[in-house]
Formats: structure tokens, sequence, C-alpha cells
């Protein structure tokens, strides 16, 4: 169970906080989902989509698990365990939604207590919007206080949860309840006793430490009290024994000129307090484990009650899809419906999926405008809903855990490049193909475009023949029927084609190949087609 902690945690040792561009896929740091993919599949978009998460916390987890989807089936299984407790325990459900909630605005001071910087002064304002950084007056005393208080409620509410049934459940619970058990704990929750840069909890400090108390605050009881009583002692000594130098006088003088020394040494206090005891302390905290782990589980915790309420948002059926621990890829989904598109089309069509051992490499032919994009993107979103533990709009799903999830769509910002379209596009594939297993999902929207019939087929060909023999999920969006047919001899490839009616497409796909090309339709749409130019041509030579 511990493979649900991810390589990327909230807390970090560095001088900020982790963030959504530190977690999204790069070139050389990506798991599941390459950079590219991440853009085509609009991973940013359901993100937004399904994000009804509380915390900052929750937010990233959520993010994280769209951009580095999990690929352990178990995990995935314990996750829509723990769903489903959520979802049938009304009590349970509400004690951790009250967790969530009530650590929105704990969770910001810890924040500002781990990655901020005080800039001194008798100031405690909200961060400076200056700069990238998180900037505050004063030094820290107040973050300190509701930084660590934070901390204590988390582990305290924690502990008073009914026990989950799901190990999940109880895993992230644990967490958060092993941090409460921990030293790092028993600073945040005090007091601190300091000495030379070292500091000790109430249980280690004995009787016959010299360390000090550490109190978090610039107005302390012990330097003010020993002002005041040098003050009256100065009073003392002038008025009752030596009233003849007209002491009363030379005393308030004197008491007037050091008064301002107590503010300058409150300060002084502060800057030693800020420098030699809350910036060591935050490291040490920014450094542990068990309290990046708590953070860790309320996040997830979060996230798994953002599934809930997405699943309570959605229009129509959903499903949990059952989790199967295979070697190949599979994915099965009845009355399939776009995640994106449901809410803005309330009669959006569904369709099925069907990648499974029957039929590894599918092929979607028919004309532009009839659903095929919409559909491929259902197909990869559906899978990275599916496998990051999420519901999905449809009726019946299965799926194996994807180890890679490829969509190589036309990129126009490369059409410029020394190799020109055709090689940067077939640069893609081969990317896609070499890095591809048996346990991968591959989509291909288009093929060798950019170059000519002959030399698109011969190349369609092979790498279509290269991706049935490696066993991976593919899908390829065409126009060319010649290439379906040629597959179709060898026994290659399950086919589905748009359906049309006369009065336009329904959306639907069903079996077969289309050869029937609806470009004049779609020209005569948006008045292009040969009448039209031809009119305009009559139109002009009139003119002249």
């Amino acid at each position: 169970m511990i493979d649900i902690w991810h390589k990327k945690f909230i807390l970090s040792d560095s001088d900020r906080p982790t963030n959504m561009e530190d977690i999204r896929p790069t070139a050389t740091d990506h798991e599941a989902l390459d950079p590219k993919t991440f853009s085509a599949i609009e991973t940013e978009a359901l993100f937004h989509t399904i994000d009804h998460t509380k915390t900052e916390t929750g937010r990233l987890a959520l993010y994280r698990s769209l951009a580095r989807p999990a690929q352990n089936a178990q995990v995935i299984q314990q996750k829509q365990i723990a769903l489903r407790e959520i979802e049938s325990n009304p009590e349970l459900r509400s004690a951790l939604s009250d967790l969530a909630a009530n650590a929105v605005s704990g969770e910001r001071s810890l924040k500002h207590l781990l990655y901020g910087e005080f800039s001194g002064g008798f100031a405690t304002e909200e961060p400076s919007s200056r700069s990238d950084k998180l900037e505050f007056g004063g030094y820290g005393y107040r973050q300190y206080q509701d930084g660590t208080q934070f901390a204590v409620t988390l582990v305290e509410q924690a502990g008073n949860l009914p026990r989950p049934q799901s190990a999940y459940l109880r895993t992230l619970l644990d967490a958060i309840r092993d941090f409460g058990e921990s030293r790092i704990y028993a600073l945040m929750k005090g007091p601190v006793y300091s000495m030379g840069g070292k500091f000790k909890t109430k249980k280690e400090k004995s009787r016959f430490d010299l360390y000090a108390r550490f109190q978090p605050s610039l107005f302390k009881i012990l330097p003010i009290l020993i002002f005041l009583a040098a003050g009256y002692g100065i009073l003392f000594f002038f008025e009752m024994l030596m009233p003849q130098f007209g002491a009363s006088y030379i005393s308030y003088g004197i008491l007037a000129l050091t008064a301002p020394v107590l503010p300058i040494i409150l300060l002084a206090m502060g800057v030693s307090d800020r420098d030699s005891i809350i910036y060591p302390l935050r490291k040490q905290f920014r450094e542990s484990p068990e309290l990046a782990k708590a953070v860790e589980a309320l996040g997830l915790l979060d996230e798994l009650l953002s599934f809930y309420r997405y699943g309570q948002s959605l229009p129509g059926s959903k499903v949990l899809p059952e989790i199967l621990d295979e070697k190949e890829h599979r994915l099965t989904v009845s009355q399939a419906r776009n995640p994106l598109l449901i809410k803005t089309i309330p009669d959006y069509v569904p369709n099925d999926i069907h990648l499974d051992l029957a039929g590894r490499i599918l092929i979607i032919t028919g004309p532009n405008s009839g659903g095929k994009t919409a559909y491929c993107k259902t197909i990869a979103q559906i899978q990275l809903l599916g496998q990051i533990g999420c519901y999905f709009p449809a009726t019946q799903g299965q799926l194996v855990p994807a180890e890679h999830i490829y969509y190589q769509v036309p990129d126009p910002g490369q059409l410029s490049a020394a190799m020109g379209r055709f090689g940067h596009e077939l640069q893609r594939t081969r990317e896609i193909f070499f890095n591809s297993t048996p346990r991968s999902l591959v989509v291909l929207d288009e093929l060798s475009e950019g170059t000519t019939f002959e030399e698109k087929m011969t190349i369609s060909e092979y790498i279509l023949k290269g991706f049935h023999k490696l066993g991976a999920s593919t899908l390829l969006v065409t126009h060319n029927h010649e290439l379906c047919e040629l597959l179709q001899k060898d026994g290659i490839g399950r086919y589905l084609q748009v359906e049309f009616l006369p009065q336009g497409p329904t959306h639907r796909l069903i079996a077969g190949i289309s050869k029937v090309s609806h470009a004049d339709r779609v020209a005569s749409a948006i008045g292009f087609s040969r009448k039209d130019v031809e009119a305009h041509l009559e139109k002009q030579g009139g003119r002249s």
C-alpha cells in the first residue's frame, strides 16, 4: 500500500512548495502520459471538470493523479473500494468532509510557515505581491503559531474519525495518526526548548538542562519585566537614596532616554528568534517524511471526496469500471459519453468501446464533422479517469491500467521544421512505437500525412502491422479506405465508420468502412462548393 505515495510531495526541502508546473509531464520526466498526449487529450480541461476538491493539497493530489496516473491495478482497486465506502457511509463521508473543510485555512498557514520569508518589523501582513515569493512583515511568529496549530488540529481530528473498513482509507488516516507519534509533531505541538541551534521537546528536556523555552511572540514577558524592574530600580535609587541631588528629575530623564531601548531590544530578539529558531525549525518540518505523508494523506482524502462529488454531478449514468490486472491492455465500455462534452451537449450520443484481445487494432473511417476525434478523445479520457480510480460517464466498463497512453495529432507549430510535416509526424509515430508495450493505449489521428498516396499506403501498412504484432491497443483515424481493405485481407483490425443520414451525421459509430465522401456536403454547408465558386466567378465577370 506504500505505492500510494508518489514521488512528488506537497512538502519538500526546496525554498518553495510544489505547484502544478512541477507535476506536469515533461519530455524527460513522464510516466503514463508524455507532454504531447497530456495536451492533446485536454487533460487540463478534464482536471477542471472533475475538480471538486476543497484544499490546495487535494487539488495538487488530483492534478498529479491525472498527470501521472497509477499503473498498479491493486492500488486503483483499493481507491475504488474506498470511494464506494465514502458513497455508502454518510457518517464517514460527513466526517471526512469536515476534516477537509477545516483544513482549508490551516494548510495555507502551514505553507506560509514552511516557505515564507519574514522581513522583520512589527507588521504581520499577508504575503507581498511584489514577487513570486511568500514575503511577510514580522518575524514569522503568527505563521509559526497558525501553521503548527494546523498540524496539531489535523492529528486531533483524524483521531476522532470513525474507523473505516477499506484498507486505503485506513492507510491514509494512519499516516496522519502516525505523524502524531513523531518527534516533529511534538515540536510543533510544543513547548519547544532551544539552545545553540539545538531543540528539545518537553519529553526530551530534563530538569537540569539549560535549554530556554521558545515563546512564539515578539512581546516576551521576561524581558519586559526585567526592563520595568530596571526602571523602577532607577527611580527607587534616586528618590529614596539620593533625594539631595534633585533625583526625581534625573531619574525621569534617564527613563525618558532609555524608554526607546525596549522596542530595539524586542526587535533584536525577533531577529534572533527568526534566524536561530523559526527558520531552523521549519527546515526540520519541511524535511520530515511523517509530516509530508500526513499532508499527502489529507490531499488524497480530499481527492476521493472530489471523485464522489464529481460522480454526483454527472448527468445520466456513471460507473466505476472493473480494474483488471492483466499483462495486455484492454478497455471495454458500454454507452460511453465524453466527460468534457456531456454538460454542454445534453443529448450527447453515446458509443461503445471495444479494445480487447479480439480487436487490438481499431480503425475508424468517415468524413470530417462526424465525431471521430470526439470518440478518440473519449477513449483516452475515459481510460485516464478509470485509471485514477474515478467515475466516468457510461453504463459499464472494464479496463487494464495502461503503462503508456499516447495520442498523436498533427502539430501545426512544427510545419516549418527542416524535415517538413511528414518527417515530423513520422518521428512522433516512431517515438510512440518504440516506447509502446502490450499494456499501452495508442491513438493515431491520421498517419503518414504530407506524402504521396503510394508512400502513405506502404508506410501506414507496415506501421499498423507493427503495432498489431507489438500487441498495443491501437486506434487509427483515417480517410484511407484502401488501407483498411489491405489490412482486412490479412485479418488485422476491427472497423468502425461514422453513421451519416441524409440530414447529416448521427455521431454514432457503426461497423464497416466508409467509402463515401461528404466533402461536397461540407463545402456546401460553409458556402464554398463548386456551385458557390462558379457563382462568384460569374458575378466577378459581370462586374468587369
